[in-house]
């Protein structure tokens, strides 16, 4: 697996980058913003770790900017800011992940695996709820034959809810199925992750994800 680490404190750099190799991940690094969007565009990665601060672009701006271009490999921010706000920002750009310095390391390795963890065989298959359709052998989503940009924690969300549509999902099982491991650090996330969906999805009267309130979500047959 190959990694771009974006991150402009050289000393925190290498401290992830010696980590990464231990793990027998490649990595690629990157010390300002303009660098880190060149080697990600050109490069192939199965993964990028992204500072939001960074100089002359900063991570919030290249996210957007790798969407844009349909550029989805997952990307996991990295910041000192710890309001919801800022991490909902971080995850509205286009990110997969947020982590919140001073971290440990063990769970950036986590969260590493959860989002690089694949299926041993892909799933043919398609599912269709009302006028969306997920088709899981070229993972993509339409709604009405229009093909939606997700990224690929936004698919792994929605196809969850879509292959259980119709049952009451609790937040704990989304983040189970979702995540893999513990996630106290931001227990919201599942709450920010069904925004971002309904906004692509253009849900603003819970057509497609119905809120149960005190409990989690249900996708609407």
């Amino acid at each position: 697996m190959k990694i771009l680490l974006i991150e402009d404190n050289q000393k925190l750099s290498g401290y992830i980058k010696k980590a990464l190799k231990n793990q027998s991940y490649t990595v690629d690094c990157a010390y300002d913003g303009e660098d880190g969007e060149n080697q990600a565009v050109w490069n192939e990665y199965d993964l990028i770790i992204l500072d939001i601060m960074l100089p002359k672009k900063d991570g919030i701006s290249i996210c957007r900017s790798l969407r844009n271009q349909s550029i989805n490999m997952p990307v996991i921010m990295l910041t000192a800011k710890g309001e919801l706000d800022d991490k909902v920002v971080g995850l509205d750009s286009g990110a997969d992940d947020y982590l919140v310095k001073p971290f440990e390391l063990k769970e950036l390795l986590a969260r590493i695996r959860a989002l690089l963890r694949r299926p041993q065989e892909k799933i043919n298959e398609v599912l269709e709820a009302q006028d969306i359709k997920l088709d899981n052998s070229q993972h993509k989503v339409e709604k009405n034959d229009c093909l939606l940009s997700l990224t690929l924690k936004e698919y792994t969300v929605l196809e969850y809810l879509i292959r259980n549509k119709g049952q009451v999902l609790m937040r704990d099982q989304i983040l189970d199925h979702c995540w893999g491991f513990d996630f106290d650090s931001f227990s919201n996330i599942v709450d920010a992750y069904i925004k971002q969906l309904r906004k692509k999805l253009g849900d603003k009267n819970e057509k497609y994800i119905k809120t149960i309130r005190g409990v989690g979500y249900q996708f609407q047959e």
